[in-house]
């Protein structure tokens, strides 16, 4: 008899602190491997690492990773920030990456090259009082 796995998800505060996408990404190791997802782990970490950073170097207030189960065996990773700006290049999938010689400007072309999926929503068109941002990624797919 098939089980059906319940749907979940977790929010953690972050505030604008060097040490805080470094505990995000632990608490997402720990998430993983509780709902045994940890063979995503290396994929879900890069792509929530690429996010944070995004969120603590273009921010300067807190910010927000949420991970919830997508569906069975996927998992969405969404920061959110309060910055109600999509970066140019994550909206646009004609985007083309920096140059060699640049020194940043990859991070999300590789959640892009990376996710399943991938996405951003402006919260104040979507009524959010907090305003900003969520963006998000999904990784999983292509895993049975």
């Amino acid at each position: 008899m098939a089980t059906v796995s319940p749907s979940w998800a977790y929010t953690l505060q972050l505030p604008h602190d060097p040490r805080a996408p470094g505990i995000a990404r632990a608490t997402l190791r720990t998430v993983l491997a509780s709902h045994d997802l940890g063979r995503l782990a290396p994929t879900a970490e890069l792509l929530a690492a690429e996010l944070l950073a995004n969120a603590h170097l273009h921010t300067r207030g807190p910010y927000a990773l949420h991970l919830r189960a997508a569906e069975p065996g996927r998992l969405r990773i969404g920061v959110w920030d309060s910055d109600p700006a999509v970066p140019r290049g994550f909206d646009d999938p004609g985007a083309v990456p920096p140059p060699d010689t640049s020194e940043n400007g990859r991070g999300l072309h590789l959640v892009r090259a990376c996710a399943d999926t991938w996405g951003a929503s402006v919260l104040r068109e979507l009524g959010v009082s907090r305003g900003g941002k969520l963006l998000w990624a999904e990784c999983g797919a292509s895993l049975n």
